[in-house]
């Protein structure tokens, strides 16, 4: 989390917001903070970018308020709505730099007065209607999405203000450096200030173009909470869930465009496998060993109903309904064993066509392994590395390392797994990759002594 110096040095004093607990230490408030940050990050910035009318400024103030959270609530305890607490005082620090600036016009009096006025009574309620369809998250969305922007800096903007995900995150995302991203980034908000872009929601007729840039931003945002980029924990569920509420009121919105439900639909497919992903102590649990009686029925149905929609809207398939169809054939299997790989070989071949990608073509290696056996998947996986596409990428030796494997071929399949675990930036992911590391080396082992057996 990054805090960065003080805007200015007025003290601000802890404004009210319920009965706090008592004291604690300053680790145990540090991964509050995060917590607290890592879930609400979005709404907060949403609400002080409408509050402020500025990306950076706004970004800004949440930091500083990050920054006094970490400094009071050790000795005077952790307030009953820890994000309220943060864009209170974010909102305070706005209106002291509009008071030394000398700029606090009538209508930042009336703003300050009547924030002073309610906060006592307001305290302990979130600054965000969680239920609005036009919701301040939504408005920072498309904002992001702005056509004066380029294409990438959207998309890094977004997941950066939006998604909460860090520089590093998304340049591993894109597979660019984190100096790009940063470069981005800070273009991207002096070009929606210097063009003073209003926060709100675009035109109805203005949203369709702006639809591309929402939608990639958004399934980015699932894709990171589907399987975190880095961190202690394998996933980011909250994320993902506010992906898809998100993707659902985007789909609203925009009632005739395929892709919009296509999203939701894999979003949904995709998020009703969620409850069998973690064991116990939040370790992964693969494709293959998941108790499926536990995957969310109410979310599969909720995808299959979007995917009708999608399908009856348009007869050219999308990126994200074809994904969206590859997740069906997932849920509607008994097992992996009874997965229709074939079809689905065939549906990350049209998808490579509509949206060439290094990961498609690896995806679609996998379910040629399955449906033809493992030498066939192999030889498709060792033609996508040879052309450097995806060097850095911890997924290509894993999946060399399954299929050498299932081809006995333990000595080469544990060099590749262990490779894979060196690339991994997810602590439970390189777990996992260790894990099968052993597996081999023990497999390597037993059949060594096997053949001393007379």
């Amino acid at each position: 989390m990054d805090r960065r110096g003080q805007i200015g040095r007025t003290m601000i004093p802890r404004p009210a917001t319920g009965t706090p607990h008592r004291p604690q230490d300053g680790e145990e408030v540090h991964r509050i903070v995060d917590a607290t940050w890592r879930i609400e990050a979005a709404k907060i910035i949403a609400v002080l970018s409408r509050y402020v009318g500025d990306f950076g400024l706004a970004e800004d103030l949440a930091q500083e308020a990050l920054t006094d959270a970490l400094s009071q609530w050790p000795n005077s305890g952790v307030p009953t709505n820890p994000a309220a607490w943060l864009t209170t005082v974010a909102k305070r620090r706005a209106i002291d730099i509009w008071r030394r600036r000398d700029r606090l016009d009538d209508r930042m009096a009336m703003t300050a007065g009547d924030l002073e006025a309610r906060q006592d009574d307001a305290a302990d309620a979130l600054p965000w209607d969680p239920d609005s369809i036009d919701d301040d998250v939504l408005r920072l969305v498309f904002i992001s999405c702005h056509p004066a922007l380029r294409r990438q800096a959207q998309l890094a903007l977004t997941l950066r203000v939006v998604g909460g995900l860090s520089s590093e995150q998304i340049a591993r995302a894109f597979l660019i450096p984190v100096s790009t991203v940063q470069q981005r980034i800070v273009r991207a908000k002096k070009t929606l200030s210097d063009a003073r872009v209003p926060f709100e929601l675009p035109p109805a007729n203005e949203r369709p173009h702006r639809l591309k840039g929402v939608l990639g931003v958004l399934y980015l945002m699932f894709s990171e909470g589907h399987v975190a980029t880095s961190g202690t924990d394998w996933m980011r569920p909250e994320l993902a869930m506010d992906a898809l509420r998100l993707a659902r009121v985007t789909a609203g919105l925009l009632p005739q465009e395929p892709e919009a439900q296509g999203l939701v639909s894999l979003m949904a497919l995709t998020a009703a496998r969620f409850p069998a992903r973690l064991g116990p102590d939040g370790e992964p649990i693969l494709l293959a060993d998941q108790d499926r009686t536990l995957w969310d029925r109410s979310l599969i149905r909720m995808g299959h109903r979007s995917l009708r929609v999608a399908l009856n809207l348009r007869e050219a398939r999308g990126s994200y309904t074809l994904q969206a169809m590859i997740a069906a054939c997932h849920v509607e299997a008994s097992s992996v064993a009874a997965t229709d790989w074939l079809r689905i070989a065939e549906l990350y071949g049209d998808l490579n066509r509509v949206a060439p990608s290094p990961v498609t073509e690896l995806n679609r290696a996998i379910a040629i392994a399955e449906a033809k056996g493992p030498a066939d998947g192999l030889a498709l996986v060792d033609e996508l590395a040879s052309t450097g596409a995806l060097s850095n990428f911890h997924l290509v030796p894993s999946v060399r390392g399954e299929l050498l494997s299932r081809l006995g071929r333990q000595q080469e399949a544990r060099a590749e797994f262990e490779q894979a675990a060196s690339l991994a930036t997810n602590e439970r992911e390189r777990e996992v990759l260790l894990a099968k590391a052993r597996t081999q080396h023990e497999d390597e082992v037993t059949a060594d002594d096997a053949r001393f057996v007379p």
